[in-house]
């Protein structure tokens, strides 16, 4: 799949991503969060509810486990992020043919806000 890097480079001047979460991710548009949210709560959610990972338990979407994973990418934190849910890794399927680019980006985007948030209930 052909990368938007304009689109890649724009979302993530607008997070901030110099270190994953690092940066307060709430300037991010509202309607882009609610489309990442709906996306991850019809793809995500069986696995990842609340964070977690009902496959591998060390491989949750909390802060620690994401700052632990996406250390080991030479790219950014959100474009790690975006990596995982287009390829897919393990267990986890891979997202390219499902979601476009734009709604991939969306459900990173979402993943690093609640993961900065904790996971905690809005």
């Amino acid at each position: 799949m052909v990368r938007v890097s304009g689109l890649i480079l724009t979302l993530l001047l607008i997070v901030g991503a110099t270190g994953l979460l690092s940066a307060p991710v709430m300037a991010v548009d509202g309607a882009a969060l609610e489309r990442g949210e709906q996306i991850f709560n019809s793809n995500c959610a069986a696995c990842h509810m609340g964070g977690g990972n009902v496959i591998r338990a060390d491989r949750t979407l909390k802060i620690s486990d994401l700052n632990d994973h996406v250390g080991a990418y030479s790219s950014s934190p959100l474009e790690a992020l975006e990596h995982e849910i287009e390829d897919g890794l393990n267990a986890m399927p891979s997202y390219a043919d499902k979601l476009s680019e734009e709604e991939i980006i969306a459900v990173a985007i979402y993943v690093e806000q609640r993961a900065e948030l904790g996971w905690s209930r809005r």
